[in-house]
């Protein structure tokens, strides 16, 4: 069994979570979430962030603006919505009940 496939699944269903995350602390544009995600060793292209993006933007929970930029052509800075901080807070604790949830299943299968 491929173990990479395994992690890409993992990743993907918790890259949502970590766009909202990531913007609660700041507003952003796409190539700073990049950045911040490659960080944290959350490996994604822009092929992939610009579909999210556009997709928590039609569900209310962000927004964008644009501003000039000294290197290039005008950014677009995507901010959460009050929408986005609401849900945000949902999936926080769906986070913390999920993490419980697989280190008591781990814990378990160790005994």
């Amino acid at each position: 069994m491929n173990t990479d496939n395994a992690k890409a699944q993992m990743r993907k269903g918790v890259l949502e979570y970590c766009i909202l995350s990531i913007l609660s602390q700041q507003d952003c544009y796409a190539t700073d979430i990049i950045n911040k995600l490659k960080e944290s060793k959350m490996i994604v292209v822009e092929g992939t962030l610009y579909p999210l993006l556009t997709r928590q933007k039609n569900a209310g929970l962000l927004t964008y603006r644009w501003e000039e930029s000294t290197q290039g052509p005008p950014r677009k800075y995507y901010t959460l919505t009050e929408s986005g901080k609401i849900f945000l807070g949902e999936l926080d604790a769906s986070w913390t009940e999920l993490v419980e949830a697989v280190e008591s299943i781990k814990t378990k299968s160790n005994r």
